[in-house]
């Protein structure tokens, strides 16, 4: 069904310029098997069509699903300050860049020690997220799990769903002439 030859990205101008990139990040929890190590996975995008993405392993077993996409979280600010940076570089500032998370309990957490008992095992190195939510570089927020993209790299999905992650980040199909 979907091929990656025939298989592209489409980029487009919206004229809105405020949100230059905007990331979306997905874990899946104890996903391999073997190690029982979830996976992390963010999409950055260019209005609308993916930039950056990553598929990984994470480096430590979570003991949570909250821990998992925390960690997932962590990530994807790492990797959205770095793209901040890049913007900024060819002349496009943005003020604040918006992580968005499928996990309440996830984005709580970056914002504050609201879950103390039942996140206190998470590493504390993890936390440098809250602080650059505190001083605005990137914020992170809730998303549906049915929206967001990035579900496509932490876990296998049938082909309609799979089809229309695609579509949020504007991958086309090729038309044949």
């Amino acid at each position: 069904m979907f091929k990656e030859l025939d298989m592209g990205l489409k980029f487009q101008g919206t004229g809105k310029h405020q949100e230059w990139i905007t990331g979306y990040v997905d874990s899946d929890y104890a996903g391999n098997v073997d190690t029982r190590k979830s996976t992390t996975g963010y999409v950055f995008t260019s209005n609308g069509t993916a930039v950056s993405w990553k598929a990984m392993l994470q480096p430590v077993v979570a003991l949570s699903t909250t821990e998992a996409e925390y960690i997932a979280a962590t990530e994807a600010v790492k990797e959205a300050i770095w793209m901040k940076g890049f913007m900024r570089d060819l002349g496009c500032e943005q003020k604040t860049l918006t992580v968005f998370c499928d996990s309440q309990s996830a984005v709580h957490l970056t914002k504050h020690q609201v879950f103390h008992e039942r996140s206190k095992h998470i590493d504390v190195r993890l936390h440098f997220i809250r602080e650059v939510i505190e001083i605005g570089e990137v914020s992170v927020k809730k998303i549906s799990t049915q929206h967001n993209p990035a579900d496509m790299c932490t876990k296998v999905l049938p082909v309609d769903k799979f089809g229309y992650c695609l579509d949020l980040i504007n991958v086309v199909k090729e038309r044949k002439p």
